[in-house]
């Protein structure tokens, strides 16, 4: 009985945890009652440029990238300075994210978060993506439109008149937004194999480039929608993700 209680209590530690991070979230985590039991599938290193626990970006020097062997995310050294026993490595102590050292140990953390609140661009890129009314790969040319950022774009269902730009499909933070409401959406001529489209308002222009002419059509289909304010678009016109 003193097991039972004991597991009950860590079950229940771990969603008080998690409760309060899970806009945080990018991607499913394994279920809690396979969570140290079983070897997780590790999100790969390409597909996120920031922790998936904290937000802060990584980079080569000061922010490197580390995988909990609980739940397979991508953290920081900050957010997977713990250890617990795995039951699928023979009991062993592994680096684990601080989520995943609450539920697996029962022993709660007090950390300052800096109090950071939630802004309009912490939502998750695949959160976001799995009820979206369009999303996939975009370029985003600079104002001399020889350059600017490949990035994962993504119309949310809940916020449809707002575009999401992401660096990547598994972020937990959108690089920036744009809304999109009173824009006019302007065909571009085909040049040098590149499918080029525009935003445009009142002097401001967003340049972008899709994969396909296909690609190209859909998002001019979308944002004209959001551009003209429609909320609630029709089943039909609701893409799936590129």
């Amino acid at each position: 009985q003193d097991a039972i209680d004991r597991k009950e209590k860590r079950s229940e530690t771990f969603k008080t945890a998690t409760t309060a991070s899970q806009p945080q979230r990018c991607c499913f985590p394994p279920q809690t009652e396979e969570l140290g039991r079983r070897a997780p599938q590790w999100v790969r290193d390409n597909l996120v440029t920031m922790c998936m626990r904290c937000k802060e970006p990584f980079n080569a020097i000061v922010r490197r990238r580390h995988h909990c062997r609980a739940c397979g995310y991508v953290v920081c050294a900050r957010c997977s300075d713990y250890k617990a026993e795995l039951q699928y490595d023979g009991n062993r102590l592994n680096r684990v994210c601080q989520e995943c050292y609450v539920f697996l140990t029962g022993h709660m953390v007090l950390e300052d978060r800096e109090g950071k609140h939630k802004g309009i661009l912490e939502k998750g890129a695949a959160e976001v993506s799995g009820r979206s009314v369009m999303c996939s790969f975009l370029q985003l040319l600079d104002k001399n439109g020889k350059g600017g950022m490949r990035g994962w774009f993504v119309i949310p269902q809940d916020d449809p008149l707002v575009l999401y730009i992401y660096a990547a499909p598994q972020d937990v933070r959108a690089h920036t937004s744009i809304p999109l409401l009173g824009y006019r959406v302007k065909d571009l001529p085909q040049g040098h194999s590149r499918h080029l489209f525009q935003l445009a308002q009142s002097g401001q222009l967003y340049t972008f480039v899709a994969d396909t002419k296909e690609l190209k059509q859909r998002w001019m289909r979308a944002m004209a929608r959001s551009a003209e304010g429609v909320t609630h678009p029709e089943e039909e016109d609701v893409d799936s993700c590129e």
